[in-house]
């Protein structure tokens, strides 16, 4: 007989679709402000340097911090599958208000702190003064972010990234319109502020977005945003529990980030902005095929609460294969421009030089990313934070760090960073397969 299936491939799409359009916009605004302060006619190198690098440290806190949707996530995706929503009415305002909470705090202690952090990356003189003022303008916006991006685990938990997509689209395109104004200024009207343009134009886009997600979170979800109960809700502990886990995963992967910034930066201004170009687009590739990857963690979790160990096979197989088609189809459109891509975010011809000699490493690994996002939305889905987080200390102290420290000492610089993640995802996609394997032979 057969074994029956419950989900399709349509179902797969109509999650994942919506999905990479909202996930992409968060990369998209860096890469806009990447492109156009990059393009600037005074200090486009230094400048360029600095919204890497507060971007990348910006990237940093609200994923970790962030990692309350993927737990929300998965606790509302469960309740789902086993049709128990009403039990955590309460705990959805709880959680919410936890992340704003959150926000103010971050941004009370990071914010007078700002050149003393970007100093420990090795930031020096104007670049370490420019990354110090944008990052204090940007992190205005944790709370808001914080906050949309409850509401957003909450839309994917509910197996929808509809009303995600169009908050984040409607982000993006604010952010692109004000960036040129507000950086390059109108002739006649007012000079263009640059770096504090870029980062206005952000705060805004971000404050849209939440308008957006609270519309669709007061309209079509039967959950509220006010506490009518103030007592601890009997899930916000697993919650937390599970908040916790994925912060220390999320921690290891910051202690990537880091390295690679505060190498780049050692090596000098030019690969350091040069770095700040590649990460952010890798950041762009990832968040696009994140979308499989989201698709499997709203339906991973829903199957779990159901206990459907055929649909669950079938979902690993569709997704892996649609993660690593579009991971092939971008790299290869990016080979075809490969020599142009450079220029569109910068005017230096060496930063230029340094992107073309390095940039090959970041396609080449695309298939790679995409079987380590796939099964790693799946797992967070099932709520494995625990394994997730010992994981990902695993591969960073035994594959990102030695192999970063070995090509440094051989002098590879910017290729010892980008080989040092290559063989990171490698560790990631290789071990999350076997787990999957293994985890669902246990399963009844």
């Amino acid at each position: 007989m057969k074994p029956v299936v419950n989900i399709s491939t349509n179902d797969i799409l109509k999650l994942a679709f919506p999905a990479i359009i909202a996930g992409i916009a968060e990369p998209v605004i860096s890469i806009t402000d990447i492109a156009i302060i990059g393009n600037m006619e005074n200090n486009s190198v230094d400048a360029l340097a600095a919204v890497g690098l507060a971007g990348a440290f910006l990237s940093t806190i609200i994923w970790t911090l962030a990692q309350t949707k993927t737990s929300i996530s998965s606790i509302v995706s469960n309740a789902l599958g086993n049709k128990s929503l009403e039990k955590i009415n309460d705990l959805i305002p709880q959680v919410i208000w936890i992340n704003i909470v959150l926000g103010f705090l971050i941004y009370a202690i990071t914010a007078p702190l700002a050149s003393f952090i970007f100093d420990l990356y090795s930031a020096q003189g104007e670049v370490l003064n420019l990354t110090a003022s944008y990052y204090q303008i940007r992190a205005l916006g944790f709370p808001l972010t914080l906050s949309a991006f409850a509401i957003f685990g909450i839309f994917r938990g509910l197996q929808n990234t509809s009303w995600a997509m169009i908050a984040s689209i409607s982000g993006a395109i604010v952010n692109i319109g004000l960036d040129y104004l507000l950086v390059y200024g109108v002739d006649g009207w007012f000079d263009g502020l640059g770096l504090t343009g870029a980062a206005i134009a952000s705060l805004v886009a971000q404050t849209t977005m939440l308008i957006i997600a609270l519309f669709y979170f007061f309209t079509k979800t039967p959950f509220r945003i006010f506490i009518n109960q103030w007592k601890p809700h009997f899930l916000l502990g697993q919650h937390i529990k599970l908040t916790a886990n994925f912060f220390l995963r999320t921690l290891a992967i910051n202690v990537c980030i880091y390295l690679s910034y505060r190498y780049a930066n050692s090596y000098g201004v030019e690969e350091a902005a040069t770095h700040a170009i590649l990460m952010n687009i890798w950041l762009f590739f990832s968040f696009f095929i994140d979308g499989f990857a989201n698709a499997g963690n709203a339906i991973g979790g829903k199957l779990l609460g159901a206990r459907d160990r055929e649909s669950l096979k079938y979902l690993a197989l569709k997704t892996n294969t649609f993660g690593i088609g579009v991971s092939i189809a971008l790299a290869l459109i990016c080979a075809l421009f490969y020599n142009y891509i450079g220029g569109w975010f910068t005017d230096d011809s060496q930063v230029d030089l340094l992107f073309i000699n390095t940039f090959f490493i970041i396609l080449l690994m695309q298939p790679i990313n995409a079987v380590a996002f796939v099964y790693d939305g799946i797992f967070k889905g099932w709520g494995e934070a625990p394994y997730l987080r010992n994981l990902l200390l695993v591969v960073t102290l035994a594959f990102f760090i030695p192999v970063l420290l070995v090509l440094d000492y051989f002098g590879f610089e910017l290729k010892a960073i980008w080989l040092a993640f290559f063989a990171w995802m490698i560790g990631r996609a290789v071990l999350l397969h076997l787990k999957f394997r293994k985890r669902l032979e246990k399963m009844v």
